[in-house]
């Protein structure tokens, strides 16, 4: 784990809530010149501290009305099952995330479609089709009651 001072944490909050401030304006809200906070962001992000930067995009205005969390039952953990279908599950564009899990089921995933229709025929050509799912629970999202926000890095106990 990258050890952090106040410094990377105000940078981390600061570009989880803005991703796209330049240079000079991350500096100014943190305290730095812009030199010293250049030479930061490129080790937080070289560390792995900062993974990337994205567009977040409203999937209504887009018309991928439908969220989907599915959950996924393997019929079988050995390694050469479990890496095909994490493979399976990578590659098919619909499925924006998919975490594994501890308990009765193995993965969470979620889906976003613009139609219950291709919903089910994703569920069909796609999910139905990984011979080594034994089971499939689908639950739909009414709304988002809070969006995906920025990591509450004041969480982490014992660190700066």
């Amino acid at each position: 784990m990258a050890s952090l001072d106040s410094i990377d944490r105000l940078i981390l909050r600061e570009l989880q809530q803005d991703g796209r401030l330049t240079n000079q304006e991350l500096a100014d809200r943190v305290g730095l010149s812009p030199s010293p906070c250049l030479r930061r962001v490129r080790h937080l992000e070289k560390a792995g501290v900062i993974e990337g930067y994205r567009a977040v995009v409203a999937p209504k205005a887009v018309d991928l009305t439908i969220t989907a969390f599915v959950r996924l039952r393997l019929a079988s953990h050995e390694g050469a099952t479990v890496d095909a279908v994490e493979e399976r599950l990578r590659v098919i564009p619909q499925i924006v995330e998919a975490h594994l899990l501890a308990g009765d089921w193995d993965y969470l995933v979620r889906v976003v479609t613009p139609s219950f229709e291709e919903y089910e025929r994703l569920l069909r050509e796609h999910l139905r089709a990984i011979p080594s799912l034994s089971a499939i629970d689908t639950t739909f999202a009414f709304g988002v009651t809070k969006p995906v926000s920025p990591l509450p890095l004041d969480a982490v106990p014992g660190r700066a």
